[in-house]
């Protein structure tokens, strides 16, 4: 399994906002400038953050994106799955119908510890707890 560009880069908008829109809205354009991304690819990134209800946008002067609640209630998983979808590694991980020889597949467990594990990982980090990683990272800055 493999997160793809969008996913990578959600999880650095949010961390963006989240350690810049303390004082206010982050413009798209800020964001793409500190984190050396494009400000079109981000702009394509925003819409499902938004429709899951994880950024709130603000418009006019002045305006940007806004996060919703507290980072430390954001997991990782909240922010990759509008843009990932289901992080399993194989459809019948989450889908025993997916397969008519999953009850007879000696991998299926396999796949589905996989999935565990990751789900384990994405939903037990916060955002929270990637802003403290990057001050660890910046010297605490």
């Amino acid at each position: 399994m493999k997160i793809s560009t969008k996913g990578r880069y959600a999880l650095r908008l949010m961390v963006d906002i989240a350690q810049y829109g303390s004082s206010g809205p982050v413009s798209l354009r800020d964001a793409a400038q500190r984190q050396q991304l494009s400000e079109k690819y981000l702009e394509q990134i925003v819409t499902p953050l938004a429709r899951a209800g994880l950024l709130r946008s603000v418009r006019g002067a002045g305006g940007g994106y806004l996060l919703t609640r507290r980072p430390e209630e954001y997991s990782v998983g909240d922010i990759l799955r509008p843009l990932e979808g289901d992080l399993a590694p194989v459809e019948c991980a989450t889908d025993q119908n997916f397969c008519e020889r999953c009850c007879d597949c000696v991998t299926v467990e396999l796949w589905q510890d996989i999935h565990r594990a990751v789900s384990a990982v994405v939903d037990g980090t916060t955002l929270a707890d990637l802003l403290a990683r990057q001050r660890t990272i910046r010297g605490g800055t």
